[in-house]
């Protein structure tokens, strides 16, 4: 590649670079590690062969911007600094507002990865999966950092602190009306599956323009969990499912789908979308 098109082709992506590191590290310090990606790139022996140079320039200026973090606080995390002259894998493209400058001040609280993980998940909309290399951890530990990063942000007590599942059920409820996906990850464990039985399946496939969850038979992860339920279930309404708190969808004559939650130390770790009626006339459901 030419080395004038190289520099256009950065130059396009120079404003979501300062985005996302600015995000991190500061705006003052974003110039900086801007400015080492540009140097990176040019000494690539062959750019062409980055398919996605948008996703390669955002996971370098994310490992950048972390080894930046940890040089700050070098008693903050005990890994030791990334290789960050290769980024692996190349990440998705990735497009996000700047989000107030209020919160450059309240990221200060978090550690480096913490920050990291929090930031590119929920502000940026990167992925678990490519999070985690740059932050040396399995996906299930990225979602951990990301959902403590959350927490602190919000001025919450850390997850530990168990919630009964009444509770739990009904602030479930309440982020899926609100589309609050952030409050739906705070609800789930990171491993948590939600199984939905064939008849189940096939009503919300016919009723999701009216509300209605997209649902598949087994569908794994507090990721992909959140985004069938987030700005859904409008019509549900929490029951106790024999003794245990759920979620129906009913009409005045009978109720049509039941939500079982399994419910650990305060988070959903299992959810079953049952519609077949056959197993709902054999189960207790009162209306709380």
């Amino acid at each position: 590649m030419d080395p004038t098109e190289l520099a256009g082709r950065f130059a396009a992506h120079r404003p979501h670079l300062l985005a996302v590191a600015g995000r991190l590290v500061g705006p003052h310090a974003a110039e900086d590690a801007v400015q080492e990606a540009w140097l990176r790139l040019a000494r690539q022996d062959d750019p062409d062969a980055i398919d996605n140079l948008a996703g390669w320039l955002t996971t370098v200026v994310a490992r950048i911007a972390l080894n930046q973090l940890r040089a700050r606080r070098p008693d903050a995390e005990e890994p030791e600094d990334l290789p960050d002259d290769d980024p692996g894998a190349e990440s998705l493209a990735v497009s996000a507002d700047a989000v107030g400058p209020a919160l450059t001040l309240v990221l200060d609280r978090l550690s480096p990865a913490e920050r990291l993980a929090f930031v590119l998940h929920d502000v940026f909309g990167l992925p678990f999966e490519e999070i985690a290399p740059i932050v040396d951890r399995s996906v299930a530990a990225t979602r951990q950092l990301a959902s403590r990063g959350r927490r602190r942000v919000r001025g919450l007590p850390d997850a530990g602190a168990s919630r009964a599942p009444a509770e739990v059920v009904s602030a479930f409820l309440a982020a899926a009306r609100d589309g609050d996906f952030g409050a739906l990850l705070e609800l789930l464990d990171p491993e948590v599956v939600l199984r939905a039985d064939p008849v189940a399946v096939r009503m919300a496939t016919a009723n999701a323009g009216r509300g209605a969850p997209e649902l598949a038979p087994e569908v794994p992860g507090a990721d992909a969990v959140a985004r069938v339920f987030a700005g859904r279930a409008q019509a549900a309404v929490p029951v106790l499912i024999d003794g245990v708190p759920g979620l129906v969808y009913a009409t005045p004559k009978r109720v049509v789908s039941m939500f079982r939650f399994t419910v650990v130390d305060g988070l959903v770790t299992a959810m079953e979308v049952v519609g077949d009626p056959r197993t709902i006339d054999g189960t207790e459901v009162v209306f709380t």
